[in-house]
């Protein structure tokens, strides 16, 4: 990946992510890194339309793996498009979500497990973040925090499904210790940032940009 830094976020639905992504963007811009931020699934004209699809609640009666192909489509493009031009380039990467969240939501969540991380294989094409910070808020709690009127499809899912997905985060973690790094999402927001920018940076510190 050159010498460009890859972060990805990741966590249940309702941790918080979006306000912390601002914040630690803001922190590592005032340190004088090149930060480009993006989104999963999205981040580029094509991958915006797969998100669409992907989370329109209209879409009920999506077969799992066609979710699943779905997201590794987006991720795909957003690889080529975005993020390897952007670590080529020596840029600071934050992605909201990478294929961790396909692993955990397509691979524990609909019971699809190892067929998630081959379809993914191609689809990251060897781009594998160096940090992966996961916020770790039980989904019983990350529920409550989301507007009932505006859950996405997957939002919208039983609790049984998130309570999967979150088992699936922690196996991730266990799994990738040296690259995973559990975030107490539960705590206040300045708790949060505190510990973030003292992950970020001690790794940084590390790694010749």
């Amino acid at each position: 990946m050159d010498n460009g830094f890859f972060i990805s976020i990741e966590g249940p639905d309702g941790a918080g992510k979006s306000t912390q992504i601002d914040l630690l963007k803001k922190h590592l811009k005032e340190k004088g890194y090149d930060v480009l931020e993006t989104r999963e699934p999205g981040g580029t004209p094509i991958s915006e339309k797969i998100r669409q699809i992907i989370l329109d609640k209209g879409n009920s009666e999506m077969a799992s793996m066609t979710e699943a192909l779905l997201y590794a489509a987006s991720r795909a493009q957003l690889v080529a498009e975005v993020i390897k031009p952007a670590l080529s380039q020596g840029k600071v990467v934050i992605c909201d979500r990478y294929v961790d969240s396909s692993i955990a939501y397509q691979g524990y969540g609909r019971g699809l497990g190892e067929s998630i991380s081959v379809i993914n294989d191609y689809a990251v094409d060897t781009c594998i973040p160096n940090l992966t910070l996961l916020f770790k808020l039980p989904p019983e709690i990350g529920s409550r925090r989301i507007d009932e009127k505006s859950k996405d499809r997957l939002e919208s899912e039983k609790m049984k499904f998130h309570q999967d997905v979150y088992r699936g985060y922690l196996e991730i973690e266990k799994k990738f210790p040296d690259r995973v790094v559990g975030i107490d999402a539960a705590g206040s927001i300045e708790e949060i940032a505190n510990r973030i920018a003292d992950v970020v940076d001690g790794r940084l510190a590390k790694f010749e940009l």
